[in-house]
């Protein structure tokens, strides 16, 4: 179990920085799909809105209710996702759960930006509020190509 230090030390300046340079804060007034996640343990909350043209995220909104860590994850997803087809956002998310999860390499570009939580690995019960942006977003992506307007 990590120590007290290490948890001070995981709120690292970076990961505050990022939190609060949380882009895309504004909800979509039309959307193409809305998802919601919620992670049990901690309480934490994201509702992803995503606008779809050509396959392709064409507008993004989020509204976060997350720890540090969950907020610097959203900012990272908001930073990459715009212009990202729905495999691309799949892959991310894959290439971040195997980075926390399995000690999987750092998500690739455009995602690698997930690389300043790589010490959140050895804190299992953060990992579900980490993920819950890119999560949401995949699943939006995914509604929004099932509906009639994407």
């Amino acid at each position: 179990m990590p120590a007290d230090t290490d948890l001070i030390k995981l709120y690292s300046t970076r990961i505050l920085a990022l939190a609060a340079d949380m882009p895309h804060t504004a909800r979509l007034a039309d959307p193409h799909a809305s998802v919601k996640k919620r992670s049990p343990l901690c309480g934490s909350t994201v509702t992803v809105d995503v606008s779809v043209q050509d396959g392709r995220i064409a507008g993004y909104g989020q509204d976060v209710k997350a720890c540090a860590l969950g907020q610097a994850a959203a900012a990272v997803t908001g930073h990459a996702v715009v212009g990202r087809s729905l495999a691309e956002v799949q892959r991310a998310r894959d290439e971040l759960r195997a980075m926390l999860k399995s000690n999987g390499p750092v998500p690739s570009a455009p995602f690698d930006g997930f690389e300043v939580l790589e010490p959140a690995r050895e804190f299992k019960n953060r990992h579900a509020s980490i993920l819950l942006a890119i999560e949401a977003t995949a699943e939006a992506m995914e509604q929004a190509l099932q509906s009639d307007c994407a």
